[in-house]
């Protein structure tokens, strides 16, 4: 049986997403190199399935499908570019057409039942990136399995939460690091 797992990056008040922007534009107090080898190496090394809400979709589709053309991309950029751009990837969407995005299917009905369904399946993780009104969707229908969180050394005072106001969940800590930027990494199973 397959995994579902929340990859998120939150701030220190608890939010995802700024509204603003991309939405995660504060990332960079608490990123560096160390973070983004932990991440690429450690926090998605179970993955083989990328799953977006509409908004993060299109954002990422725009910055990642770019990358690899820009002469500036640092070769951790480049190597995230060239995993994301290949790795099976779902957008959960009534509204977008073709995803016009490499390996990208869109689910725009019977939701839970397709998760389910891929839940049964064969394959590694199920990840959802980003993409909080997704993740609280996913909370409320009970089909989240797992939280790993980047937590920032930063407040932005408002935003999207993480759990939204009626998310009750009871956690157990599976494991938990601190970098030298002053982000701490958490992963919890929902109990």
């Amino acid at each position: 049986m397959r995994k579902v797992v929340a990859i998120e990056n939150m701030t220190l008040d608890g939010y995802v997403d700024s509204q603003t922007g991309m939405g995660f534009e504060w990332t960079f107090r608490g990123y560096s190199e160390e973070v983004d080898a932990f991440g690429n190496q450690h926090v998605r090394a179970d993955v083989d399935t990328a799953m977006y809400g509409r908004r993060t979709f299109e954002g990422m589709r725009g910055h990642w499908s770019q990358v690899p053309s820009n002469p500036d991309a640092n070769p951790g950029e480049l190597a995230h570019a060239e995993w994301v751009n290949n790795v099976d990837k779902i957008v959960f969407s009534t509204t977008l057409g073709a995803p016009d995005w490499a390996n990208t299917r869109v689910i725009a009905a019977d939701a839970a039942a397709r998760v389910a369904e891929l839940k049964a399946g064969d394959g590694g993780t199920l990840a959802i990136y980003a993409s909080p009104k997704l993740v609280h969707w996913f909370i409320d229908n009970g089909l989240i399995d797992e939280f790993r969180i980047m937590v920032h050394p930063v407040t932005i005072g408002s935003g999207t939460p993480l759990f939204h106001d009626k998310a009750t969940l009871d956690l157990n800590l599976l494991e938990s690091k601190t970098f030298d930027s002053g982000a701490a990494y958490v992963r919890y199973q929902v109990a």
